[in-house]
């Protein structure tokens, strides 16, 4: 296939799919190379960011898809008003923090962790299809073991697991905020007599 062709029917593959699509996938249904796909990307990417386009290319959950830039977010809202965006609750967030950390994970070992009971928020988390059932632990009962999915690689812009920050990391950011913040109970820039 000729670049220029290629380059349409990449266009057209990104614009049409719901979800990332991996290079090796491409490569697969157009029937070229993972580095002339990779090239002509670059070149669709390049395209759009010279005549100011509102989409772009992004790498996300280990492939790529067409995304809005940032800015556009108040139309798109209103395009899909009826199907607004979720929220989280405290409880979930919690959940899926460490399920994201410590995946592959039973409910029990969460619970353990948490010290309540969360198959409430584990179905809410399946149901907006964050986490996945990823299989059974071999062990006495075969639990089942939860995983996080692609839609939250996509939801959180992640190329992949890996790439969230490390405990250590946010352990340490938030060390320093905490040393950084005004004393408990004093009132910074306040005058005495």
């Amino acid at each position: 296939m000729d670049k220029s062709k290629l380059k349409e029917v990449l266009e057209v593959l990104l614009f049409v799919t719901n979800r990332p699509l991996p290079i090796l996938e491409l490569c697969d249904i157009v029937g070229d190379t993972q580095a002339s796909i990779q090239e002509t990307i670059a070149e669709i990417k390049q395209d759009m960011e010279i005549r100011k386009s509102g989409l772009q290319v992004v790498e996300v959950a280990e492939g790529v898809q067409f995304a809005s830039k940032t800015g556009y977010a108040y139309w798109v809202k209103k395009l899909f008003r009826e199907q607004t965006l979720f929220r989280l609750s405290q409880s979930a967030l919690e959940t899926l923090s460490i399920v994201a950390y410590k995946q592959p994970i039973t409910r029990a070992e969460i619970e353990e962790i948490r010290g309540v009971e969360v198959i409430g928020v584990l179905e809410t988390l399946i149901e907006r299809k964050l986490v996945k059932v990823t299989g059974r632990k071999e062990t006495i009962g075969r639990p089942l073991l939860y995983g996080t999915s692609q839609d939250f690689l996509r939801h959180f812009n992640l190329w992949k697991i890996s790439d969230l920050p490390s405990l250590e990391d946010m352990v340490k950011d938030l060390e320093k905020k905490n040393e950084t913040a005004p004393e408990s109970g004093a009132v910074p820039n306040a005058q005495t007599e």
